[in-house]
């Protein structure tokens, strides 16, 4: 963890950083770690697998009733996404829009267009 000072209105704030984002499992950041626009929750259609990609690299995946089934770290490159597990398995996927195609599931960005056709399909 290293520790930053800035100058903020005339006084000095205390920033602690804990990590970066960049190839998982390197620990290397990038700068700006929101700078891919598929940060957001990820949902397939019945609901049922939940991923949050959050802004900081790491994901955490909901099955059902199971909170947190699955959490790790992930890189975008493009429109390729790289994941590796907490326990080190490793996966991808490709998103296609606001589709994401990802270990034999199809999720969608929650609430889009996209997500609201595949929920009114299954009725």
């Amino acid at each position: 963890m290293r520790r930053v000072l800035a100058l903020v209105g005339g006084g000095f704030l205390t920033v602690l950083l804990s990590g970066c984002f960049g190839a998982p499992g390197t620990g290397a950041r990038a700068a700006d770690a929101s700078a891919h626009p598929y940060v957001g929750m990820w949902v397939t259609a019945d609901g049922h697998i939940r991923q949050q990609l959050l802004a900081d690299g790491r994901y955490d995946e909901a099955r059902g009733d199971r909170e947190s089934a699955y959490t790790g770290s992930y890189r975008v490159s493009g429109n390729r996404i790289d994941y590796v597990d907490d326990t080190g398995f490793t996966a991808d996927g490709t998103f296609d829009g606001d589709v994401l195609d990802h270990g034999g599931y199809t999720f969608y960005r929650e609430g889009s267009e996209a997500h609201r056709r595949a929920i009114a399909g299954r009725s």
